[in-house]
C-alpha cells in the first residue's frame, strides 16, 4: 500500500519538476512525481532547468553522470539551479550535491553542506531495503540501498530526517533535499511530497 497524503494532488498540481535524466533511475521518479500530481519534466540540456519548480537528481554513476555535465557548460548552469532553486538527491544525487566528496575526492556542485563517503556500504551485493523511524509523520520508511554513499560530516545548518544506525540517510538545508537510499524504488512516496511541499513554498515566496 502506497504511504502518502490524500492532498497530494492539490499541493503538486501546479508544479513542473524536473528529472535529471542523464543515466539512472529518472523514471521511477517521474512515475512517481506523476502518481503524486505534479508535472515531471526530464532534463537533458542545459535549456531543459527553464521554467522548472525544483529538480530531481537521481540514483546511477556519479561519475558517469559528471562526464554528461561536463559538456555544453552544463556542470556551471546545474551549480547556479541547485544554489537557487529546490533540489532533491538521491544516492548519486547526494555525491553532486555535497560540498565534500571523498573514497575518493570528486568534483561536485557543494550546494549542500556535508562531506559524502562513496560506495560506503559495499558492492551492489550488500545492498538493502531497511525500515527505520524518522521525524515523518506516518510510520517507519522503507529505505532501499544500493551501493550507497555515505554522509560522514553534516554542517550547522543541516536538518537530519532519518539515520541509519548512527548515519544521516535523510537530510534537508533550506531548499535542499537528500536521501542516500532510493525511495523512488519503494511503495512510500512522503519523501516526494515532502520535496513537492518544499517546492509549492519556495514558488509562493518567488
Amino acid at each position: 500500500m502506497t504511504k502518502g497524503s490524500n492532498a497530494a494532488s492539490e499541493t503538486a498540481q501546479n508544479l513542473t519538476i524536473g528529472v535529471l535524466a542523464l543515466q539512472g533511475a529518472y523514471d521511477a521518479h517521474a512515475q512517481t512525481l506523476r502518481k503524486l500530481g505534479a508535472t515531471p519534466k526530464l532534463v537533458r540540456l542545459p535549456s531543459d532547468l527553464q521554467g522548472l519548480d525544483g529538480l530531481i537528481m537521481p540514483g546511477g554513476e556519479s561519475t558517469t553522470m559528471l562526464k554528461f555535465l561536463e559538456q555544453r557548460g552544463f556542470f556551471d548552469v546545474l551549480k547556479d539551479f541547485t544554489h537557487t532553486t529546490p533540489t532533491f538527491g538521491t544516492c548519486a544525487g547526494v555525491i553532486l550535491l555535497a560540498n565534500d566528496v571523498t573514497n575518493p575526492a570528486q568534483k561536485s556542485l557543494g550546494a549542500l553542506d556535508v562531506t559524502v563517503e562513496r560506495n560506503s556500504y559495499g558492492r551492489q551485493i550488500d545492498s538493502t531495503i531497511v525500515e527505520t523511524e524518522s521525524s515523518l509523520p506516518g510510520g517507519p520508511l522503507e529505505m532501499v540501498f544500493i551501493r550507497a554513499p555515505r554522509i560522514t560530516r553534516t554542517g550547522a545548518g543541516v536538518e537530519t530526517l532519518a539515520t541509519r544506525g548512527q548515519d544521516p540517510v535523510l537530510v534537508r538545508e533550506g531548499h535542499l533535499l537528500a536521501a542516500t537510499f532510493h525511495p523512488e524504488l519503494g511503495h512510500d512516496t512522503r519523501i516526494h511530497q515532502l520535496f513537492l511541499d518544499m517546492a509549492a513554498r519556495h514558488k509562493s515566496r518567488s
